[in-house]
């Protein structure tokens, strides 16, 4: 069968090396093999379009003619009803649809309840631990709809799961959404904004939380269509929301106990502050621009673009002195903030200055001179100004020296009070006022450019202001330590180990966790402000945290106040914080909120602690490691054994992806297919602004000019877990998952073709067994069926998911479709009953094992192709979802030397075959075939193939030589140092005609190559040209040249037939 439509994997082998002996293809010629079916893709929708317009013309009557007919959409259209089992009595339509699969499959899977643990009447709680396999969703955020990274996600731990279901283990991979406290509020204010012209602050906190509710509601329903449109065997029943009732009880009780064991306080630090949203966010939360030198970069609330990647210097005076030291920065608004200057106290130049102090210019404040051992006495003037309430580091020294912290940019990212002709400016427009004074002054020395990181919000796009605040902290020293420990003693398993060293290095140096946030949105912090109505109790503030109290509920924490005050409740009066929790709070409780935590419940019992947890390596800290201190802290346990980190998805071109580059992908979008159009409004639906949606329309122009081709669910995961390699992320491109599409056409196909040489009365045996007639090729599809079998079994268990992939599509592709399909056909429609009824039991058990290999990755198809195949027991299982994954210890077949033999007649077949493709030999032209052989041996070992050969390359007879010379008027190829192939082309070919057609292209290739190399031999090339396009061009040359030389080789052949 064709293998036109299909993209080649790497072909994994552990055959015996020597001659014919099984060889694993390279990355390089998998690569090779990929852009040929890329480029084969392109130039047939060349020539279709082509075409069509040829066709257009030669009518010459527009719309009145016959109009190119469309290929019409495949649905299954037979009425059935919501849950109950799709009709598969019903004919196969002649090609693969995704529609059509993909129907009514879904909704059978969960009304029948499989993805249940309880499935089967078995009980989760004497249900030994061994035998489960616990999974939670990295919970995705409800602002919206998924992107390929969620697809990836997906996909991994579905097909984790639907392999260990298959292979008897009670699975529970538990769904859930999380209230992504800055995400949802950030969407809902442009929401009122664009469609009431309302800010959160015209509602009120209370009628907001309504109104994030209100969307919430109507939305969040499309992330878990989605999760189904995906095919995640989720057990629904049991599918949270972090911020309902039983999860937000589990937060409140997590705060107030981890606040009773003091590993969370109150104390003023500072945080990164987002003046457009008004509150702290997390570091996961900031984007690190990077930038080379001067740059002007747009910033929320202001009209022209502010200067960034500059490096000012200026002078203070020395008090009492007409000397003067030299400062430099990147923000000089700072300045305003400045309450002193830190020299190395090893410098000789400033050893004279210890202990005096500058003059701030604009305020007269006295700043000292301190000395400290942070400063580099190489860089710059070796003087550093310090700023000690905007700057982390200079919060440091301000600690160490305990200097004076002035805030001089509020909350909005105005300047404060008390710095005169400044106050009330916007942050940078003060930058440029303060730039201008200095100058005014005679205080400014210079601007350089300097590469630096800009740190801007992800969501607001606004640039960070570091401010001090009085915050909650958790403590986490001791919970890092325990975590630390858990990896080191193999209590707790990353995979891959790379993201070992990382690990550690993060949770060894990890400050303290900020986890107040300033949003109305979220877990609402549990703690109280306590004013005491006597006159006994000193007033407290904000900031000191002896004057806060917790509690699950505001009465709790007014007794917890008497009790600490020593004074009658009456004398009590209690605010509650307005902050929110850090949404990483609750997820970090997750795998035991989710089961009802603090309760004692029966899913608490019965699935805590989980067997694995798989997500992206990029929120190995933000959620993983949480995860790991919260469930050590809190419920004594890991929450799970093991941890896979998958790699991220980026674009073709390698970049992350982005909503304002236009390579943000719904998985949908790809399933379903979409034009260039719908494409542009998806954008339109977003909160990009203007010039992000023009900019995103040209990126989606440019990479996908016709709009995202129909790929179906199965190719998709198919796709992402075929290029999940550890380690290494994923550049997808989506034409790529195309190329899967036509694999799941080349399953339709094969199994359609197979179903029929069954035929309706087939009645396979009870189970696998060989009858002792089979023949060579009988037993080498079953010693490669084997060989999947282990290869997939072994891929799972290391989490080696593209050699599991690989083995399937191997297995389908280059051997079931390519090899013994093709062979078998003669022997159907031949008339040895035997050899049939052989035939069909061992197609049968090729197409039986080889779906339940598949199903894990492409749950839609071999669901719907396995209903479509008898069954061997009476009482099998109604679904493949259920039905055992194949086993190395069930298919013990493998037999390496007969692999080794087919092996080396399939070269004999592809030399042929490639002799004729060089001599345009149509497939109805037959041609005799001569194999010389160097020795008897390797003759005897050809002439077990002479019938296939002859089949597979339509000769008219294949003649065995050792001691004889093949006749003249043959093209000969080498097949090994003791065979060579000789192709009978006299009397079959217009001699001339050939020549000519060879040698054209042979002229048309020469010219190329010459074109090549001039290019390639300029003096200037390996400067001028990067160096993976100077690796195409080498391998073009060397490509070119050979298939020169092949031509040449024809071209003399032909020379002997005039």
């Amino acid at each position: 069968m064709s293998t036109e439509e299909a993209v080649p994997q790497t072909k994994t082998d552990n055959g015996a090396a020597g001659e014919g002996a099984p060889r694993q293809k390279s990355e390089k010629e998998l690569l090779k093999e990929a852009k040929k079916q890329e480029k084969l893709a392109k130039l047939k929708a060349k020539q279709e379009k082509q075409a069509a317009l040829d066709a257009k013309k030669q009518d010459g009557e527009g719309k009145k003619d016959k109009k190119k007919k469309e290929r019409s959409v495949i649905s299954y259209d037979v009425k059935t009803e919501k849950g109950s089992k799709k009709d598969t009595k019903c004919p196969m339509p002649d090609s693969y649809s995704p529609e059509y699969v993909e129907a009514a499959w879904y909704d059978w899977w969960q009304q029948s309840g499989f993805f249940k643990p309880e499935y089967g009447g078995r009980d989760i709680n004497t249900t030994p631990y061994e035998d489960k396999f616990i999974i939670v969703i990295p919970p995705p955020n409800v602002t919206g709809k998924l992107h390929l990274g969620h697809a990836l996600t997906n996909a991994v731990e579905d097909c984790l799961t639907r392999w260990h279901r298959m292979n008897g283990k009670m699975c529970l991979w538990n769904p859930g959404c999380d209230h992504a406290g800055i995400a949802t509020q950030v969407v809902v204010e442009k929401k009122l904004m664009r469609e009431r012209q309302l800010t959160r602050h015209d509602l009120g906190r209370e009628n907001f939380v309504d109104e994030v509710w209100k969307w919430k509601n109507e939305k969040g329903d499309q992330i878990y269509n989605q999760l189904r449109r995906i095919g995640g065997s989720y057990d629904w029943d049991r599918a949270c929301f972090t911020m309902e009732p039983k999860l937000y009880k589990a937060v409140q009780e997590a705060f107030v106990r981890l606040h009773d064991k003091k590993l969370i306080y109150r104390s003023v630090r500072l945080v990164n502050w987002s003046c457009t949203l008004n509150s702290a966010i997390s570091d996961i939360e900031v984007d690190k621009k990077e930038i080379s030198g001067r740059t002007m970069l747009a910033v929320p609330g202001y009209k022209d673009k502010v200067e960034f990647g500059v490096l000012i210097s200026f002078a203070y005076k020395v008090e009492g002195s007409d000397e003067e030291i030299v400062v430099a920065t990147t923000r000089i608004e700072t300045m305003l903030g400045d309450t002193a200057v830190a020299v190395h106290p090893e410098d000789p130049r400033y050893k004279h200055l210890h202990g005096k102090s500058v003059i701030h210019p604009f305020t007269d404040r006295r700043l000292p001179i301190v000395c400290d051992d942070f400063v580099e006495r190489e860089f710059g003037t070796g003087a550093v100004k310090i700023t000690p309430a905007h700057d982390h580091n200079d919060y440091e020294v301000g600690v160490r020296h305990k200097l004076e912290r002035l805030n001089i940019i509020d909350e909005k990212g105005n300047i404060t009070g008390d710095c005169g002709q400044f106050t009330g400016m916007k942050r940078f427009d003060a930058r440029i006022a303060v730039l201008q004074a200095l100058k005014d002054k005679g205080l400014y020395r210079d601007t350089k450019d300097n590469p630096m990181v800009v740190p801007t919000c992800s969501r607001s796009k606004d640039v960070i202001e570091p401010l001090l605040k009085p915050q909650w902290y958790i403590d986490v020293k001791d919970m890092n330590a325990a975590a630390i420990k858990a990896v080191k003693d193999g209590e707790l398993k990353i995979i891959p180990e790379m993201h070992i060293k990382t690990w550690n290095n993060w949770l060894g140096n990890v400050q303290d966790w900020c986890i107040s946030r300033q949003l109305w949105w979220g877990h609402r912090i549990p703690a109280y402000f306590v004013t005491v109505d006597d006159p006994s109790v000193k007033p407290g503030q904000d900031s000191d945290g002896d004057y806060w109290v917790c509690g699950r509920t505001e009465e709790e924490a007014r007794q917890a106040a008497a009790k600490k005050f020593n004074v009658p409740l009456e004398k009590i009066s209690l605010k509650q914080d307005e902050d929110v929790l850090d949404t990483w709070f609750s997820s970090a409780i997750f795998p035991f909120s989710i089961f009802g935590w603090p309760d004692q419940t029966v899913d608490l019992e019965a699935f805590y602690p989980g067997t694995l947890l798989e997500t992206g390596h990029d929120i190995l800290f933000f959620w993983v490691a949480r995860m790991v201190m919260f469930g050590q802290t809190l419920m004594g346990k890991l929450p799970f054994k093991e941890v896979y980190l998958h790699a991220m998805v980026r674009d073709a071109h390698g970049r992350k992806m982005s909503k304002s580059l236009g390579n943000v992908v719904d998985p949908i979008d790809v399933i379903r297919g979409i034009s260039l159009e719908g494409l542009h409004e998806r954008l339109l639906d977003g909160n990009l602004d203007e010039k992000e949606v023009k900019k995103a329309i040209e990126g989606q122009k440019a990479d996908y000019p016709n709009g995202i081709p129909e790929c179906g669910t199965d190719a998709l995961r198919f796709a992402l877990i075929a290029y999940t390699s550890q380690g290494r992320d994923i550049n997808l491109d989506v034409l790529r998952v195309q190329g899967y599409r036509f694999f799941c056409n080349k399953l339709w196909n094969a199994t359609k073709f197979a179903l029929n040489g069954l035929g309706e009365n087939y009645k396979p045996t009870v189970q696998h067994q060989l009858s002792g007639k089979e023949r060579e090729m009988d037993l080498w599809i079953l010693s490669r069926l084997s060989l999947a079998v282990e290869s997939c079994t072994s891929g799972f268990q290391a989490y080696d998911f593209p050699a599991a992939t690989t083995a399937c599509y191997n297995f389908w592709l280059y051997e079931l479709c390519d090899w013994y399909l093709e062979y078998m056909k003669p022997i159907l429609y031949g008339s040895d009953e035997d050899a049939k009824a052989v035939c069909r039991h061992v197609l049968y058990t090729c197409l039986d094992v080889g779906l339940r290999l598949l199903h894990p990755f492409m749950p839609f198809l071999t669901e719907e192709l396995f209903q479509r195949l008898p069954r061997r027991q009476e009482n099998s299982p109604p679904s493949i979802s259920v039905t055992a994954y194949p086993l190395p210890a069930d298919m013990q077949h493998r037999d390496m030397d007969r692999e080794s033999r087919v092996e080396f007649a399939q070269s004999i077949v592809k030399s042929i075959r490639s002799m004729r493709a060089d001599y345009n030999l149509t497939p109805k032209t037959t041609a005799d075939v001569y194999v010389k052989c160097t020795d008897d041996d390797t003759a005897s070992k050809v002439k077990l193939f002479t019938d296939i050969i002859q089949t597979l390359t339509n000769s008219s007879a294949v003649h065995v030589l050792v001691s004889d010379s093949a006749p003249e008027g043959c093209a000969m190829l080498t097949v090994s140092a003791k065979c060579e192939v000789h192709l009978m082309l006299k009397g079959l070919i217009d001699v001339e005609k050939e020549t000519k057609k060879l040698e054209g292209k042979k002229e048309t290739l020469g010219k190329s190559l010459k074109k090549l190399e001039d290019a390639t031999a300029k003096p200037d090339y390996s400067d001028k040209v990067p160096q993976d396009v100077r690796n195409q061009n080498t391998e073009k040359v060397s490509q070119l040249k050979q298939e020169i030389e092949k031509l040449s080789q024809a071209l003399s052949t032909l020379l002997t037939f005039q």
